[in-house]
């Protein structure tokens, strides 16, 4: 299957952005199609996800991670794929987030799926919402700032913000 790979720039520091991607909880405020993440340990988590009008479960390991930077994963059951969000700073208030998506499909659902465009699509909408959630938040709801190789963890400071619902003004 080919890899899918698309970039956003957002207005808020790199590390702000980076923060937020730790914050798994929040991902179904702003990724397509995500239910609900839970963080079992530091390099471990379970998905529901609703694709294709089904609900899957998965669970995935994260098995790179290096603040403000990059956080790659693997999911352990399907659907199966690799992933690697990248973050590079443009200025002290912007940075490019990059997704990178090595889907894995296998069954005959998941194939019609990456050629319909669907995953794309998701990966598009999802990065658009993220730009968006992130900027009008203004700053990130926690972070983790540990590091993750080879299976190691080591750990970073801890913080949890609460989320703070935005007003239009004007």
């Amino acid at each position: 299957m080919s890899t899918i790979e698309e970039s956003i720039d957002v207005d808020v520091p790199v590390h702000v952005a980076y923060n937020q991607w730790t914050q798994f909880r929040t991902f179904p405020r702003f990724m397509d199609g995500v239910e609900r993440v839970d963080q079992i340990q530091p390099t471990f988590t379970h998905w529901v996800v609703r694709f294709g009008g089904r609900a899957h479960r998965f669970d995935a390991e994260i098995v790179e991670q290096v603040p403000d930077r990059h956080l790659t994963w693997e999911a352990l059951d399907r659907p199966l794929h690799r992933g690697t969000v990248a973050f590079e700073v443009l200025d002290a208030g912007r940075c490019r987030v990059t997704l990178r998506i090595e889907p894995s499909a296998r069954g005959l659902a998941e194939r019609a799926g990456n050629a319909l465009g669907l995953v794309r699509r998701a990966v598009h909408r999802s990065l658009a919402c993220f730009k968006e959630f992130i900027e009008q938040q203004g700053r990130e709801t926690g972070d983790w700032r540990g590091e993750i190789s080879n299976g190691r963890v080591r750990p970073g400071s801890v913080r949890e913000r609460p989320v703070v619902p935005t007003w239009p003004t004007g």
